[in-house]
């Protein structure tokens, strides 16, 4: 096969790219369909770095599971033909063996292993004393010290490039995301190491491709470094997550509507900080709006057994009874008593009107 004069930065630099763009087939299928998305990305001249996923861990049996090792040598002619370095995931010892035999030039540790602990070192002893660049995905649950535990297990690996993919959390509150961001975890992760390479995979986040730009700007604005992207010739007939995934066309135009912040002068850093904590307070306040709602629905449901038994919707014990346990920890967190019992007096009203509006419904 022939190669194609495409220019991309050297593998050494890569980590130096700003922005960082990877992007690729959420699962390698076919020969034709990886060949022909890498090149169509390579020909755009906006991608760094081709990712594909070989072996795809699924929540159940059945589902597409990846082609595997067959897929290696796929990734290898992406190599030979456009010139892109190579990217998949691993999740296991033998994973590892095999995709650094193929030649592919950085891994990544997803989500479903990053939560094991187990899983992580068994990778993390596969690298060590390799100079390997390696990705490690957040967790599926939004806990940001499993997220340091599995970096800190792969550099004491001794890996010296180590990159972060901020794709998202599984939470029950979650309503407009397949994964809820969780901005302020991401920032957090982002503060415990601010020398590491920060990526975001809003395809994970959104579920859906209609999405994906306001996710992208908005992590360009928080600082990111660079996105993961999944690009599928023809997304709708994608074997897996096809909703999420933009054609290379799509991509390019994503792309090019994004505006990417820096941070050269110091006024700029100044604002860019100021900017980072907004950014968190909107993702708190998104948060506490979710589980306001939910507290509603729950509000709801004892007034619908309230009226079927006849008791009245103001209970003044309980209500002392919420007032004392939370105001005796007001101190505690650093909110004055006078805060926290206007904020539970308009949350005890809004519950009563929920009630109300039960109360009023037609049997």
């Amino acid at each position: 096969m022939l190669e194609a004069d495409f220019q991309v930065p050297a593998l050494d630099h890569l980590w130096q790219q700003r922005p960082l763009i990877i992007a690729g087939p959420c699962s390698a299928e076919t020969e034709e369909q990886v060949l022909t998305t890498a090149t169509a990305l390579a020909a755009s001249g906006q991608v760094h770095l081709f990712r594909a996923g070989l072996w795809k861990p699924r929540t159940r049996p059945g589902s597409f599971e990846g082609v595997g090792s067959l897929g290696l040598g796929w990734m290898q002619q992406v190599r030979q033909l456009t010139g892109l370095p190579t990217a998949t995931e691993v999740a296991s010892a033998s994973q590892v063996e095999q995709a650094l035999k193929a030649g592919i030039d950085v891994l990544w540790i997803g989500a479903r292993t990053t939560v094991n602990p187990f899983s992580v070192q068994e990778i993390a002893d596969a690298l060590r004393g390799l100079n390997q660049p390696v990705f490690v995905k957040n967790p599926l649950n939004a806990d940001v010290d499993l997220w340091t535990g599995a970096v800190e297990r792969v550099a004491k690996a001794g890996i010296q490039h180590i990159g972060l993919i901020h794709r998202g959390f599984a939470s029950y509150a979650n309503t407009e995301f397949r994964h809820a961001p969780m901005w302020h975890l991401a920032i957090e992760m982002k503060r415990r190491h601010p020398d590491l390479l920060f990526i975001n995979d809003p395809s994970h986040i959104c579920g859906r491709r209609d999405k994906l730009q306001g996710v992208a700007q908005r992590a360009a604005d928080l600082g990111c470094d660079g996105l993961m992207i999944e690009c599928h010739p023809r997304p709708d007939e994608a074997w897996s997550d096809a909703a999420q995934q933009l054609s290379p066309e799509g991509l390019r135009h994503l792309l090019d509507g994004i505006t990417w912040r820096r941070q050269d002068a110091a006024q700029a850093a100044c604002h860019a900080a100021l900017e980072q904590l907004r950014q968190r307070i909107d993702g708190l306040d998104d948060e506490i709006v979710q589980l306001l709602s939910q507290r509603m629905k729950l509000a709801e449901q004892i007034g619908a057994y309230k009226k079927t038994h006849d008791i009245a919707i103001l209970q003044t014990a309980r209500w002392n009874q919420i007032l004392d346990r939370i105001l005796d920890s007001s101190e505690r967190l650093g909110l004055s008593e006078e805060f926290i019992h206007r904020f539970l007096e308009a949350v005890h009203l809004e519950s009563i009107a929920h009630q109300t509006a039960v109360f009023g419904k037609e049997k």
